[in-house]
């Protein structure tokens, strides 16, 4: 229907009844939105505000379904590590240690191709069922590898702290090339000038300090931690 009003139509005002019925809301529906945001526009433009609109709905109804901005992006980040290859934790035969590796691998690649998740599993701590399905299959290769488990419990910590500051640095660095590749330049530069009577160790070193490729440096890492955690006990008396 149109209302005629000095020669220009009009249409007739649409009763709210008449709009198609949103979707009830729920955590799953939340966080998968907030997904779809990650996957479009990254971990730093997820905001609150940003997915209510995206949910048609106002911020403080999301609350009930996550407790803050920081609890959303744990949620996220359980999503995402869906995707890390667990195949080697049931695969048979072969050095533990290897495919603990390439567990690792797979985690950090994960995080590498979305940085500000990387950053977000810095300082938080996911709880979904993806995480934990990280974290005991990473126990169940530091088991086979011979770690006692009291050992194990500590060292898988050490072990995804390790991967996911990895993943940060280098998918943030990654981000913006021409500046990392100016940094690098500066550091390697400082390290091949340093004074041997100032810092006697590092002239010593020198272009040591960076040599190895990532894979490298990987390899060597695991082999020292689980070696580590082999043969050093923990604390007789923990302090709190």
């Amino acid at each position: 229907m149109f209302v005629y009003r000095r020669g220009v139509p009009r249409t007739a005002p649409v009763s709210r009844r008449d709009r198609p019925a949103k979707p009830a809301l729920s955590r799953e529906a939340v966080v998968a939105a907030a997904v779809e945001l990650v996957r479009a526009h990254g971990t730093e433009r997820v905001t609150m505000r940003r997915l209510a609109q995206e949910l048609d709905t106002g911020p403080a109804s999301l609350y009930v379904y996550v407790r803050d901005t920081a609890s959303l992006h744990a949620a996220v980040l359980d999503v995402f590590l869906g995707e890390v290859d667990l195949a080697p934790v049931t695969a048979s035969g072969g050095d533990p240690r290897d495919r603990l590796r390439a567990v690792l691998s797979s985690y950090t690649e994960v995080l590498y191709a979305r940085p500000g998740l990387a950053r977000t599993a810095l300082v938080t701590h996911p709880s979904g069922p993806h995480y934990l399905a990280l974290v005991d299959g990473l126990l169940a290769l530091l088991d086979a590898a011979g770690v006692p488990p009291d050992r194990a419990a500590w060292a898988v910590d050490v072990l995804l702290l390790v991967a996911t500051a990895t993943a940060a640095e280098h998918g943030t660095r990654d981000a913006a090339p021409s500046t990392a590749a100016a940094e690098d330049d500066e550091f390697a530069a400082a390290l091949s000038d340093a004074d041997p009577a100032v810092h006697p160790h590092i002239a010593a070193l020198g272009a040591d300090l960076l040599s190895g490729s990532g894979p490298d440096r990987t390899r060597w890492f695991v082999d020292v931690l689980v070696a580590g955690a082999r043969t050093t006990s923990r604390p007789a008396k923990e302090t709190r």
